[in-house]
C-alpha cells in the first residue's frame, strides 16, 4: 500500500528497526539521520539513545539512566548529538558514542522567561548558531551562539503573532528563517533570525516537529494521526494520516521525523503509538 502522493510517495518497510531480544520501543520522541544514515531513535524507556542502520540492524544504545523525559534530537554540524530533556530542563550534548560533554541548563531547576523550562526541541542555522524551542513551561524561542552562549529570546503566551500555546519545535531553512510548530495554536509561525514575525501557516492538528530536507520540503507530524508534507511557501505536497490506527503507515501519534539520503522518511510516535516506522520512497 501507498502513502503520501505525487513525488513524496512511499511504501512501508514493516518491522524495520530490530531489537534486542527482550527490549521494546517506549514512547519514540524523537528521531535524527546522520550523514552515514545511522539513525538515532530518542524515546522515553529504558534504552534512551538506540542507534540503527538504514536497514534497521541494531548499532548501539546509550545513555541508560540519565533522562527524565526525552523530548527532542538534533544533530549539530560538527556531529555531536544534541539531546532536549523536558523533564530535566536541560539540553545535553554528546559524542555520537554517547560521552557526555556539556549540560545547558540547570538540571533539575525550571527557569522562568530564561533557559529552560521543559524545553522541547533544537536545530542549527547554517550560520552555525542554534535555536532552542522553550516549550512546556516557557513560552519562548532562546538563540545561542556556536559556543552556546546565549544571545536572544522571544515569546509570550498567546495566540497573536509572535506568541506561543507550546512551541513544540524549531528548524532554521538555508536563507535562516526559524519555523516554530506552535503546537496548541495548530499553526507553524516563521520568523527572522532575530525572533521578528515573517508569516504563519495554519490548518494542522497539534503540529509537534518540524523537518526540512536538502530540497527544502517541510515534514510535519501532527500528534492527531497525521503526516504532512509541505513546500516552503507552505503548500501541502502530500499528507496522509487522519484516523487514529496502528496499522503499518498510519498513525496513533506522530511526534518526530527526518529523512535520510535517499529521501526515505523515519517518524517516531509516543502515547499509545510506542514505535518507529520507516517510509521507504517509491
Amino acid at each position: 500500500m501507498a502513502f503520501g502522493s505525487g513525488r513524496h510517495t512511499y511504501e512501508v518497510a514493516e518491522g524495520w528497526g530490530r531489537l534486542p531480544e527482550g527490549w521494546a520501543f517506549k514512547q519514540v520522541a524523537g528521531v535524527a539521520v546522520d550523514a552515514q544514515d545511522r539513525v538515532y531513535v530518542f524515546c522515553r524507556g529504558e534504552h534512551p539513545v538506540i542507534v540503527f542502520d538504514r536497514e534497521g540492524c541494531f548499532l548501539k544504545a546509550w545513555g541508560e539512566g540519565v533522562f527524565r523525559m526525552p523530548h527532542g534530537i538534533c544533530l549539530g554540524p560538527d556531529g555531536r548529538v544534541y539531546l532536549v530533556d523536558a523533564g530535566d530542563h536541560t539540553v545535553r550534548i554528546f559524542t555520537p558514542e554517547g560521552e557526555l560533554l556539556r549540560t545547558l541548563g540547570r538540571a533539575g531547576e525550571p527557569a522562568e522567561e530564561r533557559p529552560f523550562n521543559k524545553p522541547t526541541d533544537l536545530a542549527f542555522s547554517p550560520s552555525g548558531a542554534f535555536y532552542v524551542s522553550d516549550g512546556y513551561g516557557n513560552a519562548r524561542v532562546h538563540k545561542f551562539s556556536a559556543d552556546g552562549e546565549l544571545l536572544l529570546s522571544w515569546g509570550t503566551p498567546g495566540e497573536g503573532p509572535g506568541e506561543f500555546r507550546l512551541p513544540h519545535s524549531v528548524w532554521v531553512d538555508r536563507q535562516e528563517r526559524v519555523y516554530v510548530a506552535d503546537r496548541e495554536n495548530h499553526r507553524i509561525q516563521v520568523f527572522t533570525p532575530e525572533g521578528g514575525f515573517l508569516s504563519q501557516w495554519s490548518g494542522f492538528q497539534r503540529p509537534c516537529d518540524i523537518f526540512i530536507d536538502d530540497d527544502g520540503a517541510v515534514y510535519v507530524p501532527e500528534l492527531h494521526h497525521r503526516m504532512s508534507i509541505l513546500s516552503l511557501d507552505g503548500g501541502v505536497l502530500a499528507r496522509w494520516g487522519d484516523a487514529e490506527s496502528r496499522r503499518p503507515g498510519e498513525f496513533v501519534a506522530p511526534h518526530a521525523a527526518w529523512t535520510d539520503s535517499r529521501g526515505d522518511l523515519y517518524v517516531g510516535e509516543v502515547l499509545e503509538g510506542q514505535r518507529i516506522q520507516k517510509f521507504v520512497r517509491k
